[in-house]
């Protein structure tokens, strides 16, 4: 039931076509062809975004754990 077929792509191309004339329906698939190149470039973003933050927390640990093992080492050095 959740599938749409030939049958039912091709009646809503049809009132598409109704709807907005052939001279327009170059300019609205170019349009939405620019929306969703736009929202796939903003997922994209999201997500270099968050692997940015996880290797600052992975950095931020290995400089605590390496300031730990200085201080270990002074302290068994005094």
């Amino acid at each position: 039931m959740g599938k749409i077929g030939t049958t039912e792509l091709l009646i809503v191309l049809a009132i598409v076509l109704v709807i907005f004339g052939p001279k327009a329906l170059p300019k609205l698939g170019r349009s939405l062809g620019k929306t969703l190149g736009g929202f796939k470039k903003g997922l994209k973003e999201d997500d270099d975004e968050d692997n940015d933050d996880e290797e600052v927390v992975v950095v931020k640990k290995k400089k605590k754990t390496a300031a730990k093992a200085e201080a270990d080492e002074e302290e068994e050095d005094a």
